[in-house]
Formats: C-alpha cells, structure tokens, sequence
C-alpha cells in the first residue's frame, strides 16, 4: 500500500499535479480493485505499484497536459479496458462528466463494480462498440473531448473518435514515442473526418522516463453521416 502511493506521489509532484489525501486514497482503492479484478478479468499485465503509479495513472493524467479542460467538460473514452484514462481523469477532476466506453462485456461489469465501490457520481461505463456508439444521436458530437489510449492504429482510431467530438472540441490521442508515421499516415482520415491535427506533444513518464506522445486534434467541422462505417470496415479498410 505505501508503494503506490510513495510512488504515486512524488511522480505526480514532478508532473505538476497535486494530489489530495482523498485523491490519493481514491487511487489507492481503484488499485486494489485492479488487483482483484485482474484475476477474474484479465484486465492488465502491469500490477506492481510503481509501475501502475506512472503508467497507468499518472500517464492517463498527461491529457490535462494536451489542452486546457473547462470546468464540467463532458469527456469519453474509447476502448477504455481497465479505466484508463478515464476514471483517473475523473478522480483528479471530480468536475468532469466523464463516459467510459469499451467493447468488452467483461470489462464495463469491473468497471461498474469499480465506480459503485469508489463512490464517485457524474462518471458511467457502457458497453457498446466504437463503430455502434458514434452514429448514435444521443453520443454524436456532443463530447467536449474524446480521449484513447493506444487502442488502434491513428487512422483507425479517428475514424472511432471523430464522430462523437462536437464542432471545436478535441480528440486527444495517447500514443508512444515513436508517432511521426502513424500521424502522417492518418493525415487524409483526420480531415475526411472533419478534424485538424492541433499539435503532438511529447513527454517523458517520471520516475521511469518512458516516452509518450499526445496527438491533439481539433474538431473543426461535421463529421460526414457516413463515418463511422459498420463495425469491422475501419480496422479492415482505413481511410488512407
């Protein structure tokens, strides 16, 4: 337990978040249900303290790096598979509306059981697929941003994220270090979509110094009716 929050502690200091004894305790709980959830799940490969510390949930915050989120921001996250980057997002900024979306039963029942044992309000789980949930009204271009983490190919990824960005939100994709390719790659899709590519930020993880790149692309016009094509078509057929 001191580990985590050692660990957790003095690696937020160093990114520039503060974290209170709530907070902290918060993170403390959601790893502890990681723990246990893994076991039933099979939720992550990465379990020691330090490690889940920095790379799951300090690196979920780095977002708040990419651009700045007003209060009460609505914000999605595609194929969020444990929580992340949503739920730390959420426990560091109890103002946002936050919606975690994955594909996998398995994971929105953990996340569910997650949420109810963290007590926390203004954050669901929904079990739906990417390609489902951007053509349905009540989630197209309504989120102030949408968040991923390494889910997909940027290509790909646009095509499952656009579509639920509202006209000058922003998309923010959480990649490695090595992006240049894939965001050149994905430059005819970010357009089709109605995207601009903003910026890529690149950061080095404290405590362990792994490298991580945030593609920022804003939202400046509709995404065409047409996208996001039925489930499978943008994994098999990218907008290249």
């Amino acid at each position: 337990m001191e580990e985590l929050i050692t660990s957790l502690t003095k690696a937020s200091q160093e990114m520039g978040f503060h974290l209170s004894d709530r907070q902290l305790q918060l993170f403390q709980q959601y790893y502890d249900c990681v723990l246990q959830g893994n076991q039933k799940f099979n939720l992550t490969a990465i379990t020691e303290p330090l490690e889940v510390a920095v790379k799951h949930f300090i690196d979920s915050l780095t977002c708040l790096a990419a651009v700045n989120f007003p209060a009460g921001a609505r914000v999605l996250d595609v194929g969020t598979g444990a929580g992340f980057p949503g739920l730390p997002l959420k426990i560091y900024r109890p103002d946002l509306d936050v919606t975690l979306m994955d594909s996998l039963k398995k994971r929105i029942i953990f996340l569910n059981e997650t949420l109810a044992s963290l007590g926390l309000t203004g954050i669901r789980a929904i079990h739906d697929r990417a390609e489902d949930f951007g053509r349905r009204a009540e989630h197209r271009e309504t989120y102030d941003f949408v968040v991923s983490r390494a889910v997909a190919r940027l290509a790909v990824l646009a095509e499952y994220c656009m579509p639920c960005v509202k006209i000058n939100g922003y998309f923010i994709s959480q990649k490695g270090p090595e992006i240049e390719e894939e965001v050149q790659e994905a430059g005819k899709a970010i357009m089709t979509l109605g995207g601009q590519l903003a910026e890529v930020k690149k950061m080095k993880l404290p405590l362990i110094q792994d490298g991580r790149s945030l593609v920022i692309i804003k939202k400046i016009q509709s995404t065409p009716k047409t996208y996001p094509r039925k489930a499978g078509t943008p994994a098999k057929k990218p907008i290249l």
